[in-house]
């Protein structure tokens, strides 16, 4: 397959929503804001055949679910403050190996993000003032799971393991039904495991409705979290605002930088890897080798053959995947800090001596033994990343997306008659005689 060979049509990739979509994800987030539970019900059976009595996982569904999978549910502690899985699961067939890679994969999140975790601080001056910022953690955040055509357990760790580091009290997942009206297993697993038990079985646009506005039934959040499909992410950016949000993230993306000692069948399985997720997908090698291209064009239809979602990688690659020769490797990371991709793959012979040239990039995977994929699932580093180049000026969820900061101060008579008369002036200047009045009045 051969790929593209410049990137004018990755640089306007189009991930905004259309007009159309607007209108109608607004309709819904107006219908649900105005009737509550009642329009929350007609969109999940509209939209994902629900016709269930509660909104909510039950109790008795999680216990169900994870005797079946043979997790001791008497194992089970409430609720692990430090985001790890607190809870074993017995011997015998059906989960426990899966279990076993989530409590791995969390171990790992866990200890990349508690070096984020920040603390208060004061400052204390001679004159008696004191001024400082306290962190707080936020009270109630939502996490979005979908459940199209992948179930992301994995993203419901990366959003639930920073948020419990932060200190978050209540932690409520959002996840459509599958069939017989009931949550996937992997998410009913992987969020007992996290020790969040509130889980509703509602997706789509009025999910993120209730989550910003809340209903009869369900409280509002002060934060929504995860991805979505368009409609999902042109939503969230609607509530914006009503809620906070931890970005508004579009199609995915790879961009590999790659010299003459790249192994074409790592490079090619790296592109696959991404043009998977969806046919808005971006993969693009960026290398110094033209022998590499062929190369790689040559494994990409080699390894495309054995792969279940062949389609959709072949028109993911069709349209958005390319192949740029370049003339140097500094003209590669030019390219790479101009497009701020997502993921940013270094295959090179000495791959961590390029990491200072790196500006703008979401993830970065230095050498031929740290595949993107690897970062998806067991590195630890979080895998909510800033989509479509806004890597410029977003960042990776973090724990410090769960928390907020108020700052304080403290001055005694003294040390405000120091100031009294310049921060007058200044309100003046301003034509704000209130503001000036505000410290005058404290030495008449």
């Amino acid at each position: 397959m051969r790929l593209n060979r410049d990137i004018s049509a990755i640089k306007n990739r189009k991930t905004d929503a259309d007009e159309s979509v607007i209108a109608s994800v607004q309709a819904i987030i107006n219908d649900v804001r105005k009737n509550g539970d009642a329009a929350l019900r007609r969109y999940a059976e509209k939209f994902d055949g629900f016709k269930g009595a509660n909104l909510t996982v039950t109790d008795a569904e999680r216990t169900k679910v994870l005797e079946r999978l043979h997790c001791n549910a008497a194992n089970l502690t409430e609720k692990p403050s430090d985001g790890t899985f607190d809870w074993v699961a017995s011997n015998g067939a059906g989960g426990d190996d899966y279990f076993r890679i989530l409590h791995r994969a969390a171990e790992r999140i866990r200890d990349f993000h508690k070096n984020q975790l920040e603390k208060s601080w004061s400052i204390y001056k001679e004159d008696g003032v004191m001024m400082g910022q306290i962190v707080r953690p936020l009270e109630r955040v939502a996490i979005y799971v979908p459940g199209g055509t992948a179930v992301l357990t994995s993203t419901l760790l990366m959003c639930a393991v920073p948020a419990q580091l932060a200190g978050v009290k209540e932690i409520v997942i959002f996840t459509p039904v599958k069939e017989n009206d009931t949550v996937s297993d992997e998410i009913i697993q992987a969020a007992t495991g996290c020790g969040v038990t509130e889980i509703y079985k509602i997706g789509g646009v009025h999910a993120i409705a209730a989550a910003a506005y809340g209903t009869e039934t369900i409280p509002k959040v002060d934060k929504i979290v995860g991805p979505g499909s368009v409609f999902v992410a042109t939503a969230k950016r609607l509530v914006y605002g009503v809620v906070d949000i931890d970005m508004v993230a579009g199609p995915s993306d790879v961009l590999v930088i790659a010299d003459e000692t790249a192994n074409p069948k790592y490079v090619a399985a790296d592109l696959l890897s991404q043009a998977e997720h969806d046919t808005l997908a971006s993969s693009i090698l960026v290398t110094t080798s033209e022998k590499l291209i062929t190369e790689v064009e040559a494994e990409i239809d080699r390894q495309m053959k054995y792969l279940k979602r062949g389609e959709i990688i072949k028109e993911s690659l069709a349209d958005f995947g390319a192949a740029v020769l370049v003339g140097s490797i500094e003209e590669a990371f030019d390219i790479s800090n101009d497009l701020a991709p997502e993921h940013l793959e270094i295959l090179t012979k000495d791959p961590l001596s390029h990491l200072p040239k790196i500006k703008n990039a979401g993830s970065v995977f230095l050498g031929e033994h740290t595949p993107e994929p690897l970062g998806d699932y067991m590195s630890g580093t979080n895998h909510v990343l800033p989509t479509g180049g806004t890597a410029k000026f977003y960042s990776p969820l973090g724990v410090y997306d769960f928390v907020k900061y108020s700052s304080y101060s403290y001055y005694p008579p003294t040390a405000l008659a120091e100031l009294k008369d310049d921060v007058a002036n200044f309100a003046l200047s301003e034509g704000l005689d209130a503001h000036a009045n505000s410290v005058k009045v404290r030495f008449e």
